[in-house]
């Protein structure tokens, strides 16, 4: 049995992909020679820029894990914050994502801002914040997302809307009623980058593309980073 497609529906839905149109503005020039020495500062500058210009949630991006099976998945999720230790957000461990990342502790982040034909990309190994960290993330949030915690039962089947409007409604009332509540499987993770690429578009294809890599300091073994241009 195969999932036939209607012709006349698939015909329709190419017209309309191939009528899209990429960067129809005018896209910042990017001189990777004068790049910051880390990927923390120029994503920080990068990120600034975004938000300048536009972009809208430039704090969303993709999070890339490998599942039970060693197949990749991926989601959207929020950026919570970047510091020396890497970039960092937060979910259930009791998801789906939280078991991957148990796993199989490394993941890639994907960030996306057309607005300015710019990606970044960040690969490395993953790290579970202490309790104290993973709470103080979740109370920092707004009442709706402490709500969205208290519901749990993420990734998990749901027999009905009805059941999640439920679950949703008294999780409402609770955290107005306790703001303070904890939800003990919320936890904050590090992605601690071994790789960061920039990539800046640019409208006659030659794309720049400027990668960072982590090095073992051989005098001190203290990391260092490599810069390098990538070939579009």
């Amino acid at each position: 049995m195969t999932d036939a497609l209607d012709p006349a529906t698939r015909q329709s839905f190419l017209g309309l992909l191939h009528a899209q149109r990429v960067w129809d503005t005018d896209l910042p020039a990017f001189g990777p020679e004068g790049a910051p020495l880390t990927p923390h500062a120029l994503f920080f500058d990068w990120f600034a820029e975004a938000v300048a210009a536009g972009q809208a949630e430039p704090h969303t991006m993709h999070l890339a894990t490998v599942d039970p099976d060693g197949l990749p998945d991926v989601r959207t999720l929020m950026l919570h914050d970047v510091d020396e230790r890497g970039w960092h957000f937060a979910t259930h461990s009791t998801s789906a994502k939280g078991g991957q990342l148990a796993a199989r502790p490394y993941a890639a982040l994907g960030f996306y801002w057309p607005a300015q034909g710019r990606q970044v990309r960040i690969r490395g190994a993953v790290t579970a914040c202490p309790t104290a960290e993973s709470s103080a993330d979740l109370h920092a949030r707004s009442t709706g997302a402490l709500a969205s915690a208290l519901v749990g039962h993420q990734s998990e089947i749901l027999d009905s809307p009805a059941d999640l409007a439920r679950a949703s409604d008294a999780a409402w009332d609770r955290a107005r009623e306790e703001p303070d509540a904890e939800v003990e499987s919320w936890t904050r993770y590090v992605v601690e980058p071994r790789e960061a690429e920039f990539f800046q578009g640019d409208a006659r294809r030659r794309h720049i593309r400027l990668r960072y890599r982590r090095t073992a300091d051989p005098a001190t073994g203290a990391g260092a980073w490599e810069r390098e241009l990538l070939w579009p």
